[in-house]
């Protein structure tokens, strides 16, 4: 029990940082260094905002700044309660691994994503 365990107090604590440090105050968190030299968002700009949203429960704010890191925090809670829930019954921890056309689609969705959050009709997706 302990790797889950220690991978969600990880996760928990990472959260109740950014959800007592406001990112939408300047200062605190460094600018995304792509976005300051080119002005181009990459898929994780707005992941702060989002996350500290998320911490205090407003999941339509943390859709608007960054719809994917929220996708990705669902499947992350997924894929920790089937860990949590193996390790609770004592069956083997097997080696979760996706074949590489999933990583190849993931790595296309989040391109597509960076891509139309920068055009103009994809301004919805920006935070």
């Amino acid at each position: 029990m302990a790797p889950p365990a220690l991978w969600l107090f990880s996760a928990a604590a990472a959260f109740a940082y950014v959800g007592a440090v406001d990112p939408n105050e300047p200062g605190h968190y460094p600018v995304c260094p792509l976005f300051r030299v080119t002005g181009i968002l990459c898929p994780g700009c707005g992941g702060l905002r989002s996350a500290h949203a998320f911490a205090h429960g407003d999941l339509i704010t943390a859709f608007g700044a960054n719809a994917l890191a929220v996708i990705g925090y669902f499947v992350f809670a997924v894929v920790m309660a089937v860990w949590l829930v193996r390790a609770w019954r004592g069956a083997p921890i097997r080696r979760f691994a996706l074949p590489a056309p999933y990583w190849w689609a993931a790595g296309g969705m989040a391109l597509v994503f960076s891509v139309v959050r920068n055009l103009p009709f994809g301004s919805a997706l920006a935070p």
